[in-house]
């Protein structure tokens, strides 16, 4: 698209990202996945039939992953939108797993559960903006529209984050000002 080139319709003034939620089925790249290792559980799973699996457990809809029980290292790409705030809490509370989320690092939710948790280990802010996939496994043609970051919660997934090799910064120390001293 050139820079006199209209966007089309449905598009963000970039032209990168539909603005119009066409599904809320948006799969990890298989490529994340394999570079962090198995996970045990991943409690808000795409539905069956899913192009590759993201863990050795699956709970997907019409199953409620916030109620069922947790186990092991957990994989989460959470449904974004407000109610991501009640996954990355269960995560920070169950301790160990890795969460792939927005970059929105000055929110209220993400200064609770990442900056203020007990139990995030390490962030990996991502280079470049992640191409999420179809149910069905096709890449989108349109990234997600914002930087994403991997969110290890305990030792295991920061050692996981930092052998990776996937392309980002990574962060493996942070306090906040009330604990520095300040």
């Amino acid at each position: 698209m050139s820079d006199t080139t209209p966007p089309r319709s449905g598009r963000t003034m970039g032209g990168h990202q539909s603005s119009a939620m066409q599904s809320d089925v948006w799969l990890t790249p298989p490529h994340i996945l394999a570079a962090l290792g198995k996970f045990d559980l991943d409690p808000c799973a795409a539905p069956a039939p899913r192009p590759w699996p993201t863990a050795v457990h699956h709970y997907a809809l019409p199953a409620d992953g916030l109620s069922e029980p947790w186990a092991g290292r957990v994989w989460l790409n959470p449904p974004y939108g407000r109610h991501a705030v009640h996954w990355l809490r269960r995560l920070a509370g169950h301790g160990v797993g890795t969460a792939l989320i927005f970059a929105r690092t000055e929110t209220s939710w993400f200064i609770e559960t990442v900056w203020r948790s007990t139990t995030a280990s390490a962030a990996l802010f991502l280079h470049g903006r992640v191409n999420f996939h179809h149910a069905d496994g096709r890449r989108a043609e349109w990234n997600g529209g914002a930087p994403s970051v991997l969110i290890a919660y305990g030792q295991q997934d920061a050692e996981a984050l930092r052998l990776s090799g996937l392309n980002g910064t990574l962060v493996t120390a942070w306090r906040a000002p009330e604990e520095a001293g300040r």
